[in-house]
């Protein structure tokens, strides 16, 4: 079974790579905190000086062309082991967690970090790890290697959104027997759910949504988007983030008013990452809600491509 080759390969990394252990013993450690909006929405914040790699990682084309694809095979660490995914995917123990249990899955093959034609491969990863919740970051929307397509996945009941799934009102948008698209009400920022038990049926949903986004917001190479994907109760969950910004405003001041916060799906997700403990400290609610707001679509522009799609 996969997911009992992952864990060996968790434990066994965790044992003998000292970077993995030091950084997983370290993340034991990491201070949390969490604030709550409308009563019943969560927000965690967590302080882990390590990201920092990956929080204020250059993703500009000349400092990408400039370093060697820390995914490639021939370039990874010799410490780093793996477990193979179909012919095309491996599996790794991210040395940098976020998670209890993190896992980097990215191909085999040196090619952009591009999700079209490859939400199938994202579902039945999801199916086949499903103590995980699998996750994509779009090459402007978080990734810190935009020129090598991965994903990665992290232990469930890690993030806020899984438990407001259940707390928070949503609203249908299209739904059948099996499959059903829907929305959360007041949530900070926009999401789109899918979910159900036919791979077929979600992923054209998907294609569908991504055609529309890049229509209305003509973003290059692709619609800015962040995706989280878990398998549990014999359906899939879906859960889409539209983006129309990669990095707020704060990220790029300097003194006081720096907040050196890089959203991506695990933010969106519920759980801030902070790499400094002087944001983690003074970050605030309504810095919370402006940087939400800075990296997610307006109402107006969701209400748009949600009418567009359940048209479809």
């Amino acid at each position: 079974m996969l997911q009992e080759s992952v864990n060996q390969l968790l434990s066994q990394q965790t044992s003998e790579w000292e970077l993995a252990q030091k950084n997983y013993l370290g993340l034991e450690k990491a201070q949390k905190k969490h604030f709550t909006f409308e009563g019943h929405i969560q927000i965690g914040i967590q302080f882990n000086a390590e990201r920092i790699y990956s929080s204020a990682a250059k993703v500009d084309a000349k400092s990408i062309s400039e370093r060697k694809c820390f995914l490639c095979l021939t370039n990874l660490p010799k410490q780093q082991r793996m477990v193979e995914y179909g012919k095309e995917y491996v599996i790794l123990v991210n040395p940098f967690p976020i998670f209890p249990r993190h896992l980097t899955i990215p191909l085999r093959e040196h090619t952009d970090q591009f999700i079209k034609g490859r939400m199938h491969d994202m579902l039945s990863l999801a199916k086949d790890l499903p103590d995980y919740v699998v996750f994509y970051n779009g090459p402007r929307c978080g990734a810190s290697a935009p020129d090598h397509f991965h994903f990665q996945a992290g232990n469930k009941g890690f993030m806020p959104i899984e438990k407001d799934y259940n707390r928070v009102s949503k609203t249908v948008i299209k739904g059948m027997s099996n499959c059903r698209t829907l929305t959360f009400d007041n949530y900070l920022r926009q999401c789109i759910i899918l979910e159900g038990n036919d791979a077929d049926i979600l992923t054209t949903w998907f294609e569908q949504l991504y055609g529309i986004m890049q229509g209305m917001k003509q973003q290059e190479p692709e619609p800015l988007l962040n995706i989280l994907a878990s398998w549990s109760g014999n359906k899939w969950q879906l859960f889409i983030f539209p983006r129309k910004l990669h990095r707020p405003w704060q990220f790029f001041e300097t003194g006081e008013k720096q907040i050196l916060l890089s959203p991506a799906s695990v933010d969106l997700g519920g759980m801030l990452i902070t790499p400094r403990e002087e944001d983690f400290q003074k970050i605030t609610p309504s810095d919370i809600t402006d940087i939400f707001e800075q990296v997610s679509w307006d109402e107006q522009d969701f209400l748009f491509l949600t009418q567009e799609f359940a048209k479809q």
